[in-house]
Formats: structure tokens, sequence, C-alpha cells
């Protein structure tokens, strides 16, 4: 399980999930020492304390990729398909079933990735994406 690489339906679009950020960069074709997102099942799998001020933010947000730094950034999923296979996986890495900066093709993801979760429907709703500071916060998309 953990050099396996899922394509299946995440919260926002079709992806790759995967315990090891090594397979990742296998499937994707990326260069090992960009980060990944950490999709994670429940707000108690966060490895990192959080911004006091942003804690109610974090918690009612859908669909939403917080950074808290240049190396860690995290969804809290709240889609229950998708839960179902990161409450297996406690947390994975997360990331769009696409070559780096390529779109989605449907051929590419399907022989890169070793595990098939059907149904797959592309919603192309990305994620908001939030960088939190102690204070401040700014909303990258």
């Amino acid at each position: 399980m953990h050099n396996r690489v899922f394509l299946t339906n995440t919260d926002t679009t079709i992806g790759f999930i995967s315990k090891s950020p090594k397979a990742l960069d296998i499937a994707k074709n990326r260069a090992s020492d960009k980060k990944y997102i950490e999709a994670l099942p429940y707000f108690k799998a966060l490895r990192k304390r959080t911004p006091k001020k942003h804690r109610k933010l974090i918690r009612r947000a859908a669909k939403s990729t917080f950074i808290i730094s240049k190396n860690y950034s995290f969804r809290v999923v709240k889609d229950s398909r998708h839960n179902l296979l990161l409450n297996r996986l406690k947390r994975a890495y997360s990331s769009s079933a696409n070559a780096s900066n390529e779109k989605y093709n449907y051929d590419y993801a399907y022989k890169n990735a070793n595990i098939i979760i059907y149904p797959l429907k592309n919603q192309a709703i990305p994620s908001k994406i939030y960088k939190l500071g102690k204070i401040k916060l700014k909303r990258l998309r």
C-alpha cells in the first residue's frame, strides 16, 4: 500500500493519491524537490499546528487547500467517497492525475496508476488555495 498510486475522484477533480511522494514523482514525471498536498480524513491527522486566528476558517472550509509553510500544505477532505480511501491510508499525498504542467489525459493517468477506483468523473473545479500566516491570510487561487 505504501508505494501504490491510486487513480480516483478526489473532492475536486480526478487525482493521484499515494502514501509515498516518490511514487507520485514517478507517476507524474515530476522533480522530487516539489512538495505535494497532504490529504487528510480528519483534523487530528494534521502534522503541524495551525495559526489560532485561522482555525475556524480551516474547520469550515470545503474544497480548500491551506499552506502553512514552504514545506507543508494540507487539505481536510469532507467528501465521503474520497474519505473511504483516506480513512484506510490515514494520510496520503494528493496531486492531479496528469503529467507535470500538462492537461488531464485519461490514457496517461490510467497507465501511471497502480490501482484505479471507479467511477471517474472529471469535475474540473480546482480547490481554493490559502496561504496562512500568523496574522494574515492570502488567497492564492
